[in-house]
């Protein structure tokens, strides 16, 4: 992507002038920021929303820690250390989940009868149920999550989320309470799944500090622009989206293609890491806010 090259060289300063048309003056500036309204004053996380929802983490990320989940399963991670090959490391992370969380012995975490019916709800069907339909209860669930850690608002479920006190939000509220009663400690699952992944990204220095990932799309108008151009523009996603490594395979899903650099950071989940769990292509799950996208047709 050479704009997004040359809006880092602009950034590093080699234009001598703001005058150029191509460098963002400052009334262009309020863009770049996370606005008040999509996000939380506090989060579970070590970098604050306003931050890490920006423009510039996007363009100059720093790793993402959730809090104490390092300190309370530093046994996993000093165990994924030893283990050089990624195929085992991940059965070693699918069994911890398993038997941390006693996804296999269940009336070991408490469950009743009248809790039956929520037996299945962990990890791996929460991200089924994203690859299924982002706006359905797993989808609530997940949005709800990054709500909580990140402090990112969503802005859509289903419609336009805009109004916190009005139908819309309320039934995405409801979905999301509905999908984590009676759960065994479902979001802290859902933490280590991003830990896990943040740790197979830092692991793999090869992979850099960002992935060029894709995203089809059938109507521009229900994205929420902040400034741009046709062909490039500065939006804010919603808080959790999914994108892919093809482009291809993102023209399946509709004739616009949104292309951005996504920072490893904020990669929640990808079908590569855990097989078998998302059937999707080459899906990456998204931690959304702020980004410099461009527009594009295949």
């Amino acid at each position: 992507m050479t704009d997004v090259i040359r809006v880092d060289r602009d950034l590093n300063g080699t234009r001598e002038s703001d005058n150029d048309a191509a460098v963002c003056r400052a009334a262009d500036n309020d863009s770049a920021s996370l606005p008040r309204y999509a996000r939380l004053p506090i989060n579970r996380c070590s970098v604050p929303a306003v931050i890490l929802g920006s423009l510039t983490f996007q363009r100059f990320p720093t790793p993402l820690l959730l809090d104490n989940v390092a300190e309370l399963h530093a046994d996993l991670f000093r165990r994924l250390d030893r283990i050089d090959d990624q195929p085992q490391r991940a059965a070693a992370f699918v069994d911890y989940l398993t038997v941390h969380f006693c996804l296999e012995e269940l009336e070991k975490a408490g469950l009743s009868e009248r809790s039956k019916q929520r037996a299945n709800a962990n990890w791996k069907r929460v991200l089924r149920g994203w690859s299924f339909d982002s706006d359905g209860r797993e989808g609530a669930i997940l949005k709800g999550w990054v709500e909580s850690r990140f402090g990112l608002l969503p802005r859509f479920h289903g419609q336009p989320l805009r109004d916190f006190s009005g139908p819309a939000y309320l039934r995405y509220q409801e979905m999301r309470s509905a999908g984590l009663y009676g759960t065994n400690a479902l979001e802290s699952q859902l933490d280590l799944v991003y830990a896990y992944s943040q740790y197979e990204f830092q692991r793999n220095a090869a992979a850099g500090t960002h992935l060029e990932l894709y995203r089809g799309i059938n109507r521009l108008a229900e994205h929420e622009v902040l400034t741009g151009s046709k062909n490039r523009q500065i939006v804010l996603i919603n808080n959790l989206v999914s994108f892919t490594a093809s482009r291809e395979r993102a023209g399946e899903f509709g004739d616009y293609i949104l292309t951005t650099r996504v920072p490893a950071a904020k990669i929640f989940f990808n079908c590569g890491l855990l097989p078998g769990v998302l059937k999707g292509e080459d899906e990456y799950i998204v931690i959304g806010g702020v980004y410099d996208i461009a527009i594009g047709t295949l």
